[in-house]
């Protein structure tokens, strides 16, 4: 019989996580402690193993394209072609580097991690308190935290004073976390409510306690974390899977044309070393050995367009995956919101007033019935909520306006700024005499000033704490009596502000007042409520994400009334209730499948709730992106297919776990992103169906000649120059043509559509068909007219290239005419007049005729190739036209 689950240490009292532990107030002595140490070993995060460089090397090679590519260039250097077997070899060098770097980021993850424990620690030990390395605290020992301190490992708390930690990184709440020693906790709270508990990697933002270890190292949250960091497999783009799908199809083939030709050669009695020649042309030709490159600089130049729109790709194959993406689940802290708490409404003389501006940035209005203006009585407001107030609004050219200190007090400040007061001349002026610090118990602060020689107390606190300490309440003519009636009136406004989850902060005064344990008397002044406001642009980027197709779903960390208010606001809610993290864990996969197709708010989650949601999506066929700033996001940004952190509030774990940084952290940039993968993808697949129709062409001329007994109207140098030279730089230039003006407008592709759709197959093989066809009519013509197979080689050579350079701009849209804007892309434009221009000095200089075996040819066989040439053109109009009409369908 299995045994019982132990008891979750947040439940537990103090002394019986003491008890438990095998601890006591005093600490471990220094002998048990060294016990400890060499049982469980340092309180550090373990990396993953780490391979050898030659097993990364290796791996990057362990493809079909690769490996047909390198025995190419292996058989190209044997047989004499030197400069072919090295381009073939800088390739596949480049694409190996390139894959060998990408290998290094999930260690650097894990490094991350790592950094983020304190190198230094306070503990007491035998009663007596000592500053040791983090590394060598142990589970017993008693930790002493006070305020600005990093948690060093997971403790639960024996003593707190007015004790509040910054658990964001954890849990996604943007306001710090009360901590009560004392406190009661459900068996099943959440991180976020497990007000006993201290965790790793958190910061005291206030107050000071003190704590037993009960998890240290790898056991920790943050330990939990790493080990789902470090068990997440990174995921294959879909490209890259089609990619290698299309390359062994195409190696398969390569070696069936060398067999095929070397076989037919040898019947005809024809030199067997001549035909492996021919064979290995012909091999490369078909095999598109500059598509790892071509695909790399694509996407290399699409990573430049996007850090221009603020978003820096930390993975190259990953830039396509935005194009395809389906579901974006965004974090909300810093991500959807700014991540500063900004006033809303202040609640004063009966009327609400609306505060406009966003953020820690002091400019806003006030606003009252549409009229600008204050009430009398919102000066006193205004001047407590300045004067009962620990925090500092500054400003500097890094970070812009910030608060040091409570956030919620940070919205006070900005708020006085708005109604024209300066916190540090009312404190200059008005000194604090005395003051009573917030806590958890009383949920109240006050503070005692000195006005005209009189003391006036403040007090800010919770709704029903400060209303309870209030005899009087401060209307426009005045006080009044605040009876009964009026004070369940309050209360009711109260409730109707965190009924839109707002934080409800209460104000209230008092003339010749003392401080002490019971104050009385007091005269309420009002309410301010406040919320972390949504990024101005986010409404508007989740809009564009709908007209794109992308589900955009909220997971956050924070409480589900805060997480439904802002997915309302954003335009997010609608599609289902909110789901909470612990009704994720009532659920079972089947009802999980459920809730991710229906549900658009998810809250309340923890790190493991976040990756089966990612996992339940992506096997509903979604291609999810994850965005996020926490240590909790790292790993679904790792599991999903693309992750997205944010660069100004992220941590250094997000970011290493990620494919793609905001570096604004603006989520209007993912859409922008989404814009430039889609582009990105079309030109690869323009760039892929332009290669593939002209090599179509090239093995079609060969091979029919070939079956029907004619002499080769090709030679191996002429295969390898067009293939190698004429197709690259305009498939180049196809890689980096400007977007369709309806990208955006599209669904995004499944993640099982082939790279080819209908519309593009029928565009390559109408092309590759035609080009075969009349490039054989060209050589037969030449033939029978008396003309010697030198010259005919030399006009079929010709005719070729012109095609494929008259294709290349055909091939710019599946859909669109040739004619519509045709010299758009200017980087094709160069390369084609490139690209003449080589075949124009080949065709003249005699220096080049015997090593390409070129004939010079007259101005009627220039006309003629011409004229050839020139028919590709309305066989792909005609293919567009068929597309346009739907007779063709399956464009994408």
């Amino acid at each position: 019989m299995q045994a019982p689950s132990p008891v979750p240490w947040h439940t537990l009292s103090a002394e019986d996580a003491l008890r438990r532990a095998g601890s006591s107030t005093q600490g471990l002595n220094e002998n048990e402690a060294a016990a400890r140490l060499l049982r469980d070993g340092p309180n550090t995060l373990k990396g993953s193993q780490r391979q050898s460089v030659w097993s990364m090397f290796l791996q990057q090679l362990q493809n079909v394209l690769m490996l047909t590519l390198l025995a190419a260039a292996v058989l190209s250097f044997i047989l004499g072609h030197t400069l072919e077997a090295v381009a073939i070899s800088v390739i596949v060098v480049f694409a190996v580097i390139l894959g060998f770097l990408q290998e290094f980021r999930a260690e650097r993850a894990i490094r991350a991690l790592a950094e983020m424990a304190p190198p230094l620690a306070k503990v007491r030990r035998g009663g007596k308190e000592f500053l040791i390395p983090a590394e060598e605290i142990v589970s017993g020992d008693v930790l002493m935290l006070s305020a600005g301190d990093r948690v060093p490992a997971d403790g639960r708390l024996l003593f707190s004073a007015v004790l509040q930690l910054e658990e964001s990184s954890l849990t996604g709440e943007s306001l710090p976390s009360d901590k009560d020693a004392g406190a009661v906790v459900a068996l099943d709270a959440a991180t976020g409510d497990q007000s006993t508990m201290v965790f790793a990697g958190t910061t005291v933002s206030a107050g000071r306690g003190e704590a037993v270890t009960v998890a240290t190292g790898m056991q920790t949250r943050f330990g939990g974390i790493a080990a789902l960091l470090g068990g997440v497999a990174g995921v294959r783009t879909p490209l890259q899977d089609h990619l290698d799908r299309i390359g062994t199809i195409l190696a398969r083939s390569a070696l069936l044309i060398v067999a095929l030709l070397v076989i037919a050669g040898f019947f005809r009695g024809q030199p067997f070393l001549e035909m492996l020649v021919f064979g290995i042309a012909l091999a490369v030709a078909v095999v598109p050995e500059a598509l790892p490159a071509v695909v790399t600089i694509s996407l290399a130049l699409g990573v430049q367009r996007m850090a221009k729109r603020n978003a820096l790709m930390r993975s190259l194959p990953a830039v396509e995956t935005l194009g395809s993406t389906t579901v974006i689940c965004s974090d909300k802290t810093g991500t959807l919101t700014r991540d500063e708490m900004t006033v809303r409404v202040v609640h004063t003389s009966g009327v609400n007033v609306a505060v406009s501006g966003t953020g820690y940035e002091p400019s806003g209005t006030f606003s009252l019935d549409g009229d600008t203006g204050m009430p009398p009585s919102l000066h006193s407001l205004l001047t407590a909520a300045m004067l009962c107030n620990d925090a500092r609004l500054e400003k500097n050219d890094e970070k812009g306006w910030y608060v040091a200190g409570d956030p919620t007090e940070g919205a006070l400040l900005v708020l006085g700024r708005k109604g024209g007061l300066d916190e540090l001349e009312l404190r200059r002026q008005h000194p604090r005499l005395d003051e009573l610090p917030f806590s958890p118990e009383l949920r109240r602060m006050l503070t005692q000033h000195s006005f005209q020689g009189k003391m006036r107390l403040f007090m800010k606190g919770a709704p029903e704490t400060v209303l309870a300490a209030c005899s009087e309440v401060l209307l426009s003519e005045g006080s009044a009596s605040l009876d009964a009636s009026m004070r369940r009136e309050l209360l009711e406004v109260a409730d109707a502000f965190a009924g839109r989850a707002m934080r409800v902060l209460a104000l209230a005064e008092k003339w010749d007042g003392e401080i002490s344990g019971s104050v009385s008397g007091m005269t309420f002044l009002g309410f301010a409520a406040m919320i972390d406001p949504p990024r101005p642009e986010a409404a508007e980027a989740v809009r564009r994400c709908r007209s794109a197709g992308i589900r955009p779903l909220l997971i956050t960390g924070d409480h589900p009334a805060t997480a439904r208010a802002i997915a309302g606001e954003l335009g997010m809610a609608g599609e289902g209730d909110v789901v909470t993290g612990r009704m994720l864990e009532e659920m079972d996969e089947e009802d999980l499948s459920r809730a991710v197709q229906s549900a658009s708010v998810f809250a309340r989650v923890s790190p493991e709730h976040k990756l089966r949601i990612v996992e339940a999506l992506q096997l509903h066929g979604e291609v999810v992106a994850m965005t996020g700033d926490g240590v909790n996001d790292a790993p679904a940004l790792k599991r999903a297919d693309i992750g997205i952190s944010m660069g100004i509030t992220g941590t250094d774990v997000a970011k290493e776990a990620s494919d793609m940084m905001l570096t604004d952290d603006n989520f209007v940039s993912i859409v922008d992103a989404v814009e430039e993968g889609r582009g990105i993808y079309e030109n690869i697949k323009k760039y892929l169906s332009y290669l593939l129709s002209s090599n179509m062409g090239e093995l079609g001329l060969m091979v029919a000649a070939t079956l029907t007994g004619l002499p080769l109207p090709l030679s191996a140098v002429q295969i390898l120059y067009v293939n190698l030279a004429t197709d690259g730089l305009p498939a180049l230039a196809l890689a980096v043509d400007p977007p369709e003006s309806d990208t955006m407008l599209r669904r995004p592709r499944k993640r099982d559509a082939g790279v080819f759709s209908r519309a593009m197959v029928a565009l390559l093989l109408g092309g590759g068909i035609w080009s075969a066809v009349v490039n054989m009519s060209l050589f037969l013509y030449a033939l029978d007219s008396g003309r010697p197979l030198r010259e005919a080689m030399s006009m079929t050579f010709a005719s070729l290239v012109l095609i494929q350079f008259f294709k290349a701009y055909a091939f710019r849209s599946q859909r669109k005419s040739m004619f519509s804007r045709p010299f758009a892309n200017r980087w094709l434009n160069l390369a084609i007049l490139w690209e003449l221009g080589l075949l124009a000095v080949i065709f003249v200089v005699p220096v080049f005729h015997e090593p390409f075996g070129i004939y010079p040819l007259s101005r009627e066989d220039w006309l003629l190739v011409a004229l050839v040439s020139l028919t590709v053109i309305p066989v792909l109009e005609l293919v567009k036209f068929l597309v346009r009409r739907g007779v063709i369908s399956g464009y994408s």
